[in-house]
């Protein structure tokens, strides 16, 4: 008997209603969903209970440190299915949630209306409604001063019509009482700034930015070259690491595992007796010229991007200072990577005093930070588990919610997933290896589908100092201005090492390296070689920063045309912008071919109209549409991509 009751009492106290299929959302909650500063973010569910009385519901969020809810009125759209919007116009966590209740006055409005409809007297219901009124609190000035006025037209005329008015409705939804509210449990958010979005990536070597040959650059030196940057309309510039290197194990050229003299080793060998990750090799200057450095990019807009490893040389000050952070053999050596990596020694995350490693890189990010850093690039991921990315991410975001950390990895595909949803803002993507028409279109809408839209920025790049891919190889102009063009129309975010501009190709035999790679060495390059595609760069940058459609990456969708080696795409933005379409050549060839536009439209007012002509974004050649398409001719050698606006 009591466990009849117990049961009973346990069903009468669930919720009252079903809140379900919730969108957005990742991993049902677990992970934050990612949106920029000043989107209007829509939210949708499923809301529906038993009976049929009417149902009130809103959308809540805040800051995740604020106390107060601040609600947003959702909207049934049929089917129970209700949406709502809001929108955080700053950077930060945030926290969301969905409320349901019965509106008691709607439904008794509902009620009234239909007897009024049959001809029955309403006489006893409408002084139940005005009895609802008197229930009424914690009203808004504006809606108490509705509902008054309208309780006081009904008391004096005996009229029900003032009880009806949709103002008396809507100010009542918020002002009576909800004794059977249901509130989801409260799902994160993640907000960047702009810069997450939208953003063009150039990674250098610092210490080969010196023109005097053999010398080691300096970060004057790096000043110097950030006006040519600047100019080709890159916004972020990208620094390999830039702290003593140590001795001990150092490579020599092209990673042979002895240096010889004048060799200044791998920069990813971080640590020597001048420092650690707080310190700058003291060939490249001073802490002052850092600061001049990140002036100098401020004033050409851009920003300062510092790789982030989590590893060190054998030299570096925290083997001695901390030992008990590190893996040692029988022989008290300090355990070193395998192989390649034989110059790097990878901390023990799960040591006895991991607080204090995992506090002392937070604490090297953080100083940097305060010498103007506000993008970091982070590498080598699989040295530290999955806690650590976290923990250091959430820590970083509550403290500086500017600042934009990006996930370096080529890991296998659900790592590299699961680390953005760990709150990496961008993310590096298998597209160096996406190369065929049909690799390229499935790969893009992978990344531009749910739920991987919803946590995942792809930031794509044509190469790194680590990887030459096999396409760039033969050093064909078309094929630098093919893989460049994919990388900056297709994605919001894209970036390229330097040397891409003067289509540096020359590979160690059968792999995807330089050879000779600068991250053994040192190099001095004439910036404005005969041959360079800086103009190309430069052109491409120009639209990007034009057109909003090129500004994101989640509203992309490919066009079907006959030619298996051409790929076409549009673009849409949300502030009503033209759409862009760009038709890039992925062969060498000169293609021909029909480009139906199908039922591509454009916002001409608030009206949507099929598309009238394609304005030519480069040469502002425009030409119309004739039965539903147009005929267009790719010459790859001359230019492999053409991209269009799109015209009423």
């Amino acid at each position: 008997m009591n466990k009849t009751i117990q049961t009973v009492e346990s069903a009468a106290a669930g919720s009252a209603f079903l809140i379900e299929s919730v969108y957005p959302l990742v991993d049902g909650g677990r992970f934050a969903v990612k949106r920029i500063a000043g989107e209007r973010i829509e939210v949708w569910a499923d809301i529906y209970c038993g009976g049929d009385a009417a149902i009130g519901a809103a959308l809540i969020w805040r800051g995740e440190q604020d106390g107060d809810w601040r609600r947003e009125r959702m909207i049934h759209q049929g089917n129970d299915r209700w949406s709502g919007t809001f929108t955080p116009v700053e950077p930060g966590q945030y926290v969301y949630a969905i409320e349901a209740w019965t509106d008691e006055f709607a439904t008794w409005r509902h009620g009234l209306e239909r007897k009024q409809l049959s001809g029955a007297d309403v006489t006893l219901d409408a002084i139940e409604g005005a009895g609802l009124l008197t229930k009424a609190h914690g009203a808004r000035q504006d809606a108490a001063a509705v509902i008054v006025r309208q309780c006081e037209n009904y008391l004096r005329t005996g009229d029900v019509a003032p009880l009806l008015a949709t103002e008396l409705g809507d100010a009542m939804a918020e002002s009576q009482s909800r004794p059977d509210l249901t509130r989801t449990p409260s799902f994160p958010l993640i907000v960047d700034r702009d810069r997450a979005r939208f953003s063009a990536w150039y990674q250098m070597m610092p210490r080969s930015q010196s023109q005097v040959p053999g010398a080691h650059g300096t970060l004057r030196d790096c000043i110097a070259r950030v006006p040519d940057i600047a100019g080709m309309g890159f916004d972020v510039l990208y620094f390999t690491p830039i702290h003593p290197i140590g001795r001990t194990r150092r490579k020599g050229r092209n990673n042979a595992p002895v240096a010889t003299d004048g060799d200044p080793g791998s920069p990813y060998a971080i640590g020597a007796a001048e420092g650690g990750h707080d310190a700058l090799h003291p060939e490249l200057g001073t802490i002052e010229d850092f600061r001049a450095l990140v002036a100098t990019c401020l004033e050409y807009g851009i920003e300062l991007a510092l790789d982030f490893a989590v590893q060190c040389s054998p030299d570096h000050p925290w083997l001695t200072q901390h030992p008990e952070w590190f893996k040692w053999r029988p022989d008290r050596s300090v355990r070193t990577a395998d192989g390649p990596y034989s110059d790097i020694v990878v901390p023990d995350f799960t040591s006895v005093d991991r607080v204090g490693l995992w506090n002392a890189f937070r604490d090297v990010m953080l100083f940097w930070i305060d010498h103007g850093v506000t993008i970091f690039a982070i590498d080598n991921h699989d040295t530290a588990p999955f806690q650590f990315w976290e923990w250091l991410v959430r820590d970083i975001r509550r403290r500086h919610p500017e600042v934009i950390l990006f996930s370096k990895t080529f890991a296998r595909p659900k790592p590299m997933k699961g680390l953005a949803k760990l709150g990496f803002a961008q993310s590096f993507t298998y597209f160096p290896w996406r190369t065929t028409k049909w690799e390229l279109e499935q790969y893009s809408c992978e990344l531009t589908r749910h739920p991987e839209r919803d946590f995942q920025r792809p930031n794509l790049f044509v190469n790194t100092p680590d990887l030459l891919p096999y396409h760039l190889q033969s050093g064909e102009a078309w094929a630098f201005k093919s893989r460049l063009a994919l990388a900056a129309l297709l994605s919001g975010n894209y970036g390229l090492y330097s040397g891409f501009e003067l289509l540096e190709h020359e590979a160690v035999p059968g792999r995807e390296e330089y050879q000779d790679s600068e991250k053994y060495r040192i190099r001095q390059r004439d910036w404005d070689k005969p041959g360079n595609i800086k103009a190309y760069i430069t052109a491409l940058n120009r639209i990007r920063n034009e057109h909003t459609p090129l500004q994101q990456t989640a509203n992309l969708r490919f066009l079907p045309i006959e030619d298996g080696e051409t790929i076409v795409f549009a673009k849409e933005a949300t502030d009503g912008a033209s759409p862009i379409i760009a038709a890039i050549a992925l062969s060498r060839h000169v293609r021909e071919f029909w480009l139906p536009l199908g039922d591509l439209t454009i916002d001409a007012g608030g009206e949507r109209r099929p598309v009238a002509a394609l304005e030519n974004l480069l040469t502002g050649e425009r030409s119309r549409i004739e039965w539903g398409g147009i005929k267009l001719r790719i010459d790859p050698d001359r230019d492999p991509a053409l991209a269009f606006r799109c015209l009423a």
